[in-house]
């Protein structure tokens, strides 16, 4: 195991912040954890552009600026709120051209200052939300040898703002700094206050601009933070590591989020190392790989002998593999335009930088010997499960290995035969989703230091604790009578989805949430056509496969199930991981885990 701590700057204050409950283990205390959870990022920004056309066309423009402090002008208010703070920047390129900057309580606005007879005035105003803001710092020349202005004072902000792309339609998040320089006063010490006055200001604005979830209104509890970051190297193609230090480090240091960064170095790795870490060391656990990665550490969580506290543990996901489904999930929640590739790595980047924890259904999943272990995303068996698995030989190519094994695989479709028994979801049974409201207590603190307790000890896992699963009856005997049983024995594949996304571009649960509490289950009956079967693939990319009419597919909502494969060789996969062949149960358990959603 290797690790590296981030490098820090003793100019720069805490602005990343995670609140949560780890209270006491008694029920009272565990009811008030699941309700609550809150991360708030305090953001700074301040912005100038030439043109809209050119800050389109270019992710990192700087404009060193000269301040000129004026009382604030209402004239050059966007009409968004009342003005906090206004100045009339020049340019350092050109000292005669003017910028007046003032900040409200959401915008930030840049307005090129010219004369009033100019046609152009009145009408070059730029506005920038906070809320595209993931942070910035005020720095010193010798902070940043960019600039030759020997005693010079900056301060910097970053955006991420959705912008439509260059060369493709649709829209991604696409990263601009701006940079001002501050020397209108005489005492640098005196300037660089004054650019701290600016980004206070600023992030501070923008802390109070609470995300609503759901109707609650997360508040902000300003502490520092201290991250996990755990990166497979090997995962997709092998370009998790490059990943981090060509974006990821960049964006953690602009939203000033101190990590340790581990670089696994084996399967199940991580699973040691979180079973086996001091959690009290740690506030957040960041994984940058695929899914897979993420499987093995709530696995590990989930082996603790204080499980309930760890498993409350924020976890953040950054999509570094092949499939990358909880990463293309995350984003689909967000809102945002369908992205893939790096896209979705900056804008995963830009939700872990904005910090809003949520609540994540686990699903509890026993095997036929016995063993248990919990999934986050998906149990598949026949078509799904073998691509999953056959698709590993084509891993240097990417996501692309699930295309070629989707191809491969429909050349020889297979049927595969069992019994399939689920618990559908009662009428009235869905509550609204949960988001962690105010009150809560989990903090990020500011530190980097390594931790002795990372040195994970080798042994063999141990049976899952966790939740007790009440609604399973031993594999062994029959499903409760409230059960359905699938009256069909001849399937092509059966897919239990309990996100939305099943790789970033399969959305194959479209009305899936976080934490729903519901299982999301499809199956396809024997008899379906190669043709019909690739119809479902390619509707399932834009998620219309549930409404295609297919008579071979069916759909149900569930809280558990159970599958008894006849057939005495198969493969079932869990979250994409192979597990044990024979027969297999499920239920979900609403909210169990915390996830970063931005």
């Amino acid at each position: 195991m290797r690790h590296l701590s981030s490098p820090t700057n003793p100019t720069l204050s805490s602005t990343y912040l995670l609140h949560l409950d780890r209270g006491s283990s008694g029920p009272a205390s565990s009811r008030s954890a699941e309700v609550g959870l809150l991360v708030v990022c305090r953001y700074m920004s301040v912005c100038a552009a030439s043109s809209r056309t050119r800050a389109r066309r270019s992710a990192d423009r700087h404009c060193p600026l000269k301040m000129d402090q004026k009382e604030a002008d209402p004239s050059f208010i966007p009409g968004t709120g009342q003005v906090v703070l206004y100045g009339e920047f020049t340019g350092t390129d050109n000292p005669k051209v003017k910028y007046a900057v003032s900040l409200t309580e959401e915008d930030l606005s840049v307005q090129k200052v010219l004369a009033p007879s100019s046609p152009a005035a009145g009408r070059n105003k730029l506005s920038f939300s906070l809320k595209d803001c993931v942070g910035a710092r005020s720095l010193r020349e010798e902070d940043d040898h960019r600039h030759a202005d020997p005693g010079g004072v900056y301060f910097s902000a970053y955006f991420y703002p959705l912008r439509k792309r260059w060369m493709s339609s649709g829209a991604a998040r696409q990263r601009v700094e701006q940079r001002f320089r501050v020397a209108s006063l005489r005492d640098p010490r005196a300037n660089l206050e004054e650019a701290e006055k600016w980004a206070r200001a600023i992030r501070e604005r923008a802390g109070l601009l609470r995300p609503l979830g759901h109707g609650v209104v997360l508040s902000a509890v300003r502490q520092p933070c201290r991250v996990m970051l755990l990166v497979n190297p090997q995962s997709g193609k092998g370009q998790a590591l490059g990943l981090y230090n060509g974006h990821i480090q960049r964006m953690l240091s602009e939203a000033e989020v101190p990590h340790t960064l581990l670089i696994t170095e084996r399967k199940n790795h991580a699973r040691e190392l979180v079973r086996e870490a001091d959690l009290s060391q740690w506030d957040a656990l960041v994984i940058i790989s695929g899914d897979g990665l993420l499987y093995e550490v709530i696995n590990g969580l989930l082996e603790r002998e204080d499980w309930e506290q760890a498993i409350h543990t924020p976890l953040g996901i950054l999509p570094g593999g092949s499939g990358n489904a909880l990463a293309a999930s995350i984003h689909h929640y967000s809102g945002a335009p369908l992205v893939s590739s790096e896209e979705l790595l900056v804008s995963c980047g830009f939700i872990l930088c904005k910090g809003l924890v949520s609540r994540m259904d686990l699903i509890s999943v026993h095997l036929g010997s016995g063993q248990r272990l919990f999934s986050f995303l998906s149990l598949a068996w026949g078509f799904v499960a073998d691509v999953d698995v056959e698709s590993e030989k084509y891993r240097h190519v990417g996501a692309a290995r699930f295309t070629v094994g989707t191809l491969v695989r429909l050349a020889s479709l297979r049927v595969y035969r069992g019994r399939l028994s689920y618990l559908p979801v009662a009428d009235g049974d869905d509550a609204e989703r949960g988001v962690i409201p105010n009150g809560a207590q989990h903090t990020f603190h500011n530190s980097c230091n390594s931790n002795n307790a990372l040195k994970a000890k080798r042994r063999d896992p141990p049976m899952l604790t966790g939740p007790t699963d009440t609604l399973l009856a031993p594999v062994d005997r029959p499903v409760p009578s409230d059960w359905v049983v699938v009256p069909e024995e001849d399937f092509v594949l059966m897919l239990a989805m309990y996100q939305s996304c099943l790789a970033e571009d399969l959305l194959a649960a479209p009305n899936a949430t976080l934490d729903q509490g519901v299982i999301h289950l499809m199956y396809v009956k024997a008899g379906i056509t190669r043709a019909s079967l690739l119809k479902l693939f390619l509707a399932m990319e834009k998620g219309t496969h549930l409404a295609t009419s297919c008579p071979h597919l069916e759909y149900s909502r569930v809280r558990a199930l159970r599958l008894e494969p006849y057939a005495p060789k198969g493969l079932i996969t869990v979250d994409g991981e192979a597990v044990e062949y024979g027969p297999v149960q499920a239920q979900v358990h609403r909210g169990l885990a915390r996830m970063i959603t931005g």
